[in-house]
């Protein structure tokens, strides 16, 4: 199994749960490419494409957000998984599954993996599906109990 991991990540918990995932799938034997969305390429042969972003007032990282980010402490991000989705060329059915990182669950907290699942869509993708990882704060690493989730989900992914 091939397999594109895309994440956007300001203070590195994104792309934490990306490597986090992206162990549990080479646990299994797929060969996995984790990239920052700002350089990823166009996905080609991939079996599965997984996107992440951080959920930024209940949705995708916008300009404003990703500047507030950097303003905290975050690195600075010029291009993210939306600008990614909205250059990259249709899929031909390609799977797919959106992930976020989230500071609550529920309703009102929102998810920019949802916001991801609709832009995959948009471009043809079989989208299988979505989750989210919950974080404790900015500054912090995402707790070990959601890393292990993490690597657990893309084990159970690989087959």
């Amino acid at each position: 199994m091939k397999v594109l991991i895309v994440t956007e990540s300001y203070f590195g918990n994104t792309a934490r749960v990306g490597e986090a995932i992206a162990a549990g799938l080479h646990s299994r034997g797929a060969d996995v490419t984790v990239v920052d969305a700002a350089s990823a390429p166009p996905p080609g042969a991939q079996d599965l494409v997984m996107v992440g972003a951080p959920t930024h007032y209940r949705g995708l990282p916008s300009p404003t957000s990703r500047d507030q980010a950097e303003t905290r402490g975050g690195r600075r991000v010029t291009a993210g998984v939306a600008e990614w989705l909205e250059k990259i060329p249709r899929s031909a059915g390609t799977h797919a599954w959106a992930f976020d990182t989230v500071s609550s669950t529920g309703f009102f907290a929102g998810s920019a993996a949802k916001a991801i699942s609709k832009l995959l869509r948009g471009k043809s993708f079989d989208v299988v599906g979505r989750m989210s990882f919950v974080i404790t704060g900015t500054g912090t690493p995402p707790p070990g109990t959601e890393l292990a989730r993490a690597q657990q989900w893309g084990a159970t992914l690989a087959g």
